[in-house]
């Protein structure tokens, strides 16, 4: 089966800059008629924003024709959080739980959030400080919601390898969310990661393609995981560009299909905060890349990639 193109949610709960009611819903139509199916939210997305406002746009569609990922281990308490990087989240404050009965809290209030009565797939978020608790409360709580087939699949969102690496031996897990470490300039999911789940049949989500921006637009002033991008990753993303240029490509027509060649992936997920940007990803994971393009770029990688 073809690997999938997803829609990440993060931008609509006001991801660095406002998006309007109308613009949101508008992107989430425009994902539809793309013949996107798969879509990937969270409670911090917007401290709960984005999550009501993926719901009122699928709340009408056939719920049997797609599948809806959201995730646990942050609850949404009263507060607001003054160093948000949601612009305009609501008054809510998102703190860190990754026991039994706060994974059941937090799908409760996340359906109540949407609107919806079921998700497809859970998985705990960025546990990275917090492992042992996942092991021991998350991940239970995970496979009886599994069990009992209140979810189809479960399974772990983070911005590394490793951890997810542990979770796939030790948790019994379906999948995986991997963001920005399986890029044209971050290969370090591929070490052990990728070829770990292709061996026990654990799919492979692949988000942050753009590494939060530098591959889409490699600039003095673009972004590398949402702070600014070191000088020497600016110059190997437009080593990136010069090449997929030399092949009549563009730049982001290669990050978005990168990886996709990996037999692990089923689901490549793109941020959107427009129908542009959805026309864009979508017309972008649809194009032929040259084979030529993919061995030049791997010489490239070999010199630059971040390890």
């Amino acid at each position: 089966m073809s690997p999938r193109l997803g829609l990440g949610a993060a931008p609509l709960g006001n991801l660095y800059e406002p998006v309007g009611e109308e613009d949101a819903r508008a992107t989430v139509d425009a994902a539809w008629d793309a013949g996107i199916r798969d879509f990937d939210v969270a409670p911090l997305y917007g401290h709960g924003l984005a999550e009501r406002r993926l719901g009122d746009a699928l709340r009408g569609r056939p719920r049997d024709q797609y599948r809806l990922s959201t995730k646990v281990g942050r609850l949404l308490v009263e507060g607001r959080d003054e160093a948000s990087i949601f612009v305009g989240a609501p008054a809510l404050r998102p703190v860190f739980d990754f026991s039994y009965d706060g994974v059941m809290r937090s799908l409760e209030a996340s359906l109540e959030r949407m609107g919806l009565d079921r998700v497809d797939t859970l998985l705990v978020h960025d546990p990275d400080d917090h492992a042992e608790e996942a092991l021991t409360g998350a991940f239970p709580a995970l496979r009886r919601l599994r069990e009992e087939k209140v979810v189809s699949a479960i399974g772990a969102g983070m911005n590394q390898a490793p951890m997810l690496c542990r979770f796939v031996r030790e948790a019994d897990i379906d999948c995986v969310l991997v963001a920005g470490r399986w890029t044209l300039l971050d290969r370090r999911a591929g070490e052990e990661l990728l070829p770990l789940c292709q061996e026990r049949g654990v799919e492979v989500t692949v988000g942050g393609v753009f590494n939060s921006g530098l591959l889409a637009r490699p600039t003095d002033q673009a972004s590398f995981d949402y702070a600014a991008a070191p000088p020497a990753l600016v110059e190997s993303a437009r080593r990136l560009e010069a090449a997929c240029r030399a092949e009549g490509v563009d730049l982001v027509t290669a990050a978005v299909n990168f990886p996709a060649r990996h037999p692990a992936v089923g689901t490549v997920l793109v941020g959107a905060r427009s129908p542009a940007e959805v026309s864009e990803n979508a017309t972008a994971f649809g194009a032929v890349v040259p084979e030529g393009l993919w061995a030049r770029l791997e010489r490239e990688a070999a010199r630059h990639w971040r390890r």
